[in-house]
């Protein structure tokens, strides 16, 4: 079985395919190489291969290894990709330099108390629920662009970027062109968006991120 740090290397190597393929730039797709339930022993060769963006879905999870590893790794990344209840928005604002899951008004709310009392401003995206999945967090497509306003205009937060889970049942290619017709309408650059067994599709519909945790670490 291939190594977490050999699976990596094929994972970069199939983005710098996929962009050409979709003719853009090489380097234009971020690598969140996604970290949950996997311990420091598992993420640190990996760190040590070259990556530095990591994905965790849970923030007290995260609290437990990150804060020693980006200690010994200076220059860590780190993105929350899973959902954020309000009372984790003092925990989430301090350890975490992107967040991908702002979905509602409490959330959004709440972190916008913490950065102005903390002084530190994590990037922030909106997730969209672009399959309108009852159990899915995320906000509905058609409440997505005028919540991205309500987020900069009432909150004062400065969103990047809409991060997306298609329904692992359906084609993602249309959930991809919707997220990107959705960030052009929000006047957002940053498109979350494809995970280990999509990840070249989103690429070629704009992914400028993508988030690949087993096809890196292997099955959790």
């Amino acid at each position: 079985m291939a190594s977490a740090v050999e699976q990596f290397f094929t994972v970069k190597a199939k983005i710098t395919a996929a962009e050409r393929g979709a003719g853009r730039q090489a380097g234009a797709v971020t690598l969140v190489a996604v970290s949950k339930t996997f311990d420091a022993a598992d993420i640190s060769p990996v760190i040590e291969a070259g990556q530095s963006i990591f994905g965790e879905n849970r923030v007290q999870e995260a609290q437990a290894k990150w804060p020693a590893l980006k200690e010994a790794f200076p220059g860590i990344e780190l993105h929350l990709i899973g959902p954020l209840q309000s009372n984790k928005a003092k925990e989430a604002v301090a350890l975490f330099d992107v967040i991908e899951t702002v979905d509602r008004e409490k959330i959004a709310a709440e972190l916008a108390k913490e950065i102005a009392r903390q002084g530190r401003s994590p990037r922030l995206y909106v997730q969209v629920n672009t399959g309108s999945e009852p159990q899915k967090a995320g906000i509905e497509p058609r409440e997505a662009v005028a919540f991205v306003t309500r987020c900069r205009d009432v909150h004062g937060l400065a969103i990047e970027g809409l991060m997306c889970i298609p329904p692992a049942d359906e084609n993602p290619g249309p959930h991809f062109a919707l997220l990107e017709k959705l960030s052009t309408e929000a006047g957002v650059e940053e498109l979350s968006m494809g995970m280990s067994g999509d990840y070249e599709t989103a690429i070629a519909f704009g992914a400028t991120s993508v988030r690949v945790g087993s096809a890196i670490f292997g099955s959790r």
